[in-house]
């Protein structure tokens, strides 16, 4: 009786190993807490198709925006935790529990990191009309028509809006902030000369940039920007800089089995072998910083502190 039963123990143990060793065996949803078409998005579609080529299983992405991604991060914290659900974090993700009164999930605990995938910092850029062809020549501007000048970004909290408060901060000028719905929209006011300046992400600003259609004074980045190497960074240009930089990860709902984990790592580090694929991870002005999920889930605490320390500062509210 008791060889039988050790029997069956051993057969249930090596069923389960057999059933890990084949996940996925069914499509995984990643879900996106953003509207299509925005970096989050496009990065999730890109490792998408590169995983189910990988992993011979449909990997699927879902669009769930709303609440600057609480909405799509509140439905992932709550899927059950077998590998089946993803989702593709920002770094908006730390930023608004310092934003929010009441966000439904833990930032840090409901979630298993997988890996950090992307890093991007953000340009400082004016119309081809102002005349400000740097960053001290736009700091003499704005001291000159102190609260006369208008920033753009995509609303009160986004990232855009805090990297220009931080910039007000590091330099001393007045300006007034101009709330859009989102970085496009941004970007279409800066074209139009509505706004002065204003800091959006490299994958809405890139193209104008190098169309010559908007010009970049700086970027937020710690270090310049491969697609643009003759624009300095804010650290170089300001005897006060800072840095602020963006990033895109992949989480699972917390309590994922490790191997789910370690196969999605195994695949996208195969699939980074291939330049074409990591040409196109990098191609709106991201940078590659892949990471497994134990060093990422290191840095999201102090991204939490870094971010709150400057929300509070700046005394963004969320409209």
């Amino acid at each position: 009786m008791r060889r039988t039963m050790l029997l069956s123990a051993a057969a249930l143990f090596a069923f389960s190993g057999q059933a890990s060793a084949q996940f996925p065996d069914k499509p995984v949803r990643i879900i996106v807490p953003f509207t299509a078409g925005g970096s989050p998005d496009t990065t999730a579609r890109r490792v998408a198709q590169r995983l189910t080529q990988e992993l011979n299983q449909q990997f699927i992405v879902e669009n769930k925006p709303g609440a600057a991604g609480n909405i799509g991060a509140e439905q992932a914290a709550r899927a059950a935790p077998d590998g089946y659900t993803l989702l593709m974090m920002a770094n908006s993700h730390v930023i608004n529990p310092a934003l929010y009164a009441k966000v439904n999930y833990d930032p840090v605990k409901d979630f298993t990191p997988i890996c950090l995938l992307v890093r991007g910092g953000h340009m400082m850029v004016v119309p081809l009309e102002s005349p400000a062809k740097t960053v001290g020549e736009f700091i003499d501007l704005a001291k000159a028509n102190p609260g006369k000048l208008f920033y753009g970004s995509g609303g009160s909290g986004s990232p855009a809006h805090l990297a220009a408060e931080a910039f007000r901060q590091a330099t001393g000028i007045d300006y007034v902030h101009v709330p859009y719905r989102g970085a496009p929209e941004t970007v279409r006011a800066l074209l139009a000369n509505q706004v002065q300046v204003g800091f959006p992400t490299f994958d809405t600003a890139l193209s104008q940039v190098q169309q010559k259609t908007l010009r970049a004074l700086a970027t937020t980045g710690s270090k310049r920007s491969r697609q643009l190497p003759d624009t300095p960074t804010l650290l170089e240009a300001l005897p006060k800089g800072f840095s602020l930089e963006g990033w895109l990860g992949l989480v699972a709902p917390a309590g994922t089995p490790p191997e789910v984990g370690r196969a999605i790592v195994a695949a996208l580090t195969k699939a980074l072998k291939d330049p074409a694929f990591r040409e196109s991870m990098e191609s709106g002005g991201q940078e590659l910083d892949f990471m497994p999920g134990p060093e990422f889930g290191a840095l999201l605490p102090g991204e939490l502190v870094k971010w709150k320390t400057l929300v509070l500062s700046v005394g963004a509210k969320v409209e």
